[in-house]
C-alpha cells in the first residue's frame, strides 16, 4: 500500500532543507510533491510553483487540488497528481500544514503518515539568527510559536529530530518509510475520498 508522508514542523525546523536533500537522494517509488502557493517563485527558500490568486482559484474550482489551505496571507495546495502517483504504487512526501492535518487524515486515512520535524530551541535560535531575516524580537516570537507548535502535535505523529547533520535526519525519514504499514496505525474516522 502506498503512503502519504505528511511532513510538518515549525518555521526554521528545516522542512525545506530536508525535502531538498530527499530530492537529491530519492529512493525508487518515492515522489516529493511541490506545493502550489500564491507567492512569487523567488520568495523564500521553498521549491514551489507560484500561482496568482486568480490561477489558484481557477484550479481550486476545477478540483485540481488534493489538499489546500490558507496561512500567512497566502493560499497553499498540493495537486491531485499525488493521488495518481499513489495509485501507481509510489509513496509521496508533502510539506503539510498542522492546521490542515485533520482534513488530510480524513482524505487519506491509514495511508497518511504524519511526521513532525522537531528541533531544539537553541538550534532553532541559531538557525534563525544565521539566516538574518528577523530581528531579535521576531526571533523571540518565532521561538515561542515553535514551543507551542511542539506542544500541540498529535500523539500519533511520528517525531523526527533535526538537531544534527541533515543526512542523519534524512536517514531517519527513510527509515520511517521502510517501516511496515502497521507501524503507523492510529484511530481515525472513515475516509471521505479514496485516492
Amino acid at each position: 500500500m502506498s503512503r502519504l508522508v505528511y511532513l510538518m514542523g515549525a518555521s526554521g525546523a528545516g522542512k525545506d532543507s530536508l525535502l531538498d536533500a530527499l530530492r537529491h537522494d530519492l529512493p525508487p517509488n518515492l515522489m516529493v510533491a511541490h506545493r502550489y502557493i500564491t507567492r512569487p517563485a523567488n520568495a523564500g527558500s521553498e521549491n514551489h510553483i507560484a500561482l496568482s490568486q486568480h490561477e489558484f482559484s481557477q484550479r481550486a474550482e476545477r478540483g485540481l487540488f488534493a489538499l489546500e489551505w490558507q496561512a500567512h496571507d497566502c493560499h497553499y495546495a498540493v495537486g491531485i497528481e499525488i493521488d495518481h502517483w499513489m495509485q501507481q504504487g509510489c509513496n509521496v512526501v508533502v510539506n503539510g500544514s498542522r492546521a490542515y492535518l485533520e482534513q488530510a487524515m480524513q482524505r487519506y486515512g491509514q495511508r497518511l503518515i504524519p511526521v513532525c520535524l522537531q528541533v531544539s530551541e537553541e538550534v532553532l535560535r541559531q538557525r534563525l539568527e544565521q539566516r538574518g531575516r528577523e530581528n531579535s524580537e521576531q526571533i523571540h516570537h518565532r521561538l515561542q510559536r515553535a514551543a507551542q507548535y511542539a506542544n500541540e502535535m498529535p500523539a500519533h505523529c511520528q517525531r523526527l529530530e533535526n538537531n544534527g547533520q541533515l543526512q542523519q535526519t534524512l536517514a531517519g525519514l527513510l527509515q520511517l518509510l521502510a517501516a511496515p504499514s502497521t507501524a503507523f496505525l492510529y484511530p481515525i474516522s472513515p475516509q471521505k475520498v479514496e485516492p
